[in-house]
């Protein structure tokens, strides 16, 4: 009996591999098999501002990744099928399939990423600084992009969609300003780049395209500029992505 019940282990447990295996190389929803290995996919879409802070993240922790474009406007929003929403239900990007896992959430994602690789850190150590960060990256993820996103904006309607992003990004970046004033040095907070300045890159770009006047945000344009020094923020750029149209390459 006890041989056959170790055969029976056996066979569950190469039925499981296999069904593992199969799961990882077709990048399916699956959660299971986190420790098996394979490459990173990121569901991505060129000037996603959230998926940029997320190719941000992987590019600053030395993360080798794919990526598979999810064009939002294309044949009614590709984020809209059903095979899309298994992997993500808010029909969002990104969607990160990483280690096993099926993540969705921009923030969450760099906080799973800090966690699991912590080098470089993309949070300070000490708590207030740590919760600095966080604030100016909610101010963004929170007070600004949600409400000047693709969905909302085809709520509102073409006609006022531009007056609507002007004003709700002024509004968040006049916030910014004022708070960046107090903790900026290099960065957005002291001299390490940070889950802040992450969020802070691709929401300036959302600015220049609601022709916000950047001149009134000095301290966010020249934390902007340092950043955009680095390697890992010119890799992430939207006009750097394998789907990136040509008429937005340089």
């Amino acid at each position: 009996m006890l041989s056959i019940a170790k055969l029976h282990c056996s066979i569950q447990l190469t039925l499981e591999c296999i069904l593992c295996f199969s799961d990882l190389i077709f990048h399916s929803n699956s959660n299971i098999c986190p420790s098996f290995p394979y490459q990173p996919l990121l569901y991505s879409y060129f000037r996603s501002s959230c998926a940029w802070r997320v190719r941000i993240a992987l590019n600053l922790k030395g993360i080798e990744y794919d990526q598979a474009a999810v064009h939002l406007m294309k044949d009614g929003g590709q984020q809209n099928s059903e095979e899309y929403k298994q992997k993500n239900p808010m029909a969002q990007v990104p969607t990160l399939m990483i280690d096993g896992h099926k993540l969705t959430q921009s923030m969450a994602i760099m906080e799973y990423l800090e966690e699991t690789r912590p080098d470089p850190p993309l949070l300070p150590k000490d708590p207030a600084a740590r919760a600095k960060v966080r604030m100016i990256a909610e101010t963004v993820n929170a007070g600004i992009q949600p409400i000047q996103n693709l969905s909302v904006l085809q709520k509102v309607g073409d006609e006022r969609k531009m007056e609507w992003g002007h004003y709700w990004i002024d509004r968040g970046f006049t916030a910014l300003e004022t708070a960046l004033s107090e903790t900026a040095g290099k960065y957005c907070v002291g001299d390490q780049v940070t889950m802040a300045d992450l969020c802070l890159v691709p929401q300036l770009y959302n600015a220049t395209r609601f022709k916000v006047d950047l001149s009134k945000f000095p301290t966010v344009t020249r934390v902007c500029g340092n950043l955009a020094e680095l390697e890992a923020f010119k890799a992430a750029d939207y006009s750097r992505q394998p789907d990136t149209p040509e008429e937005f390459k340089p």
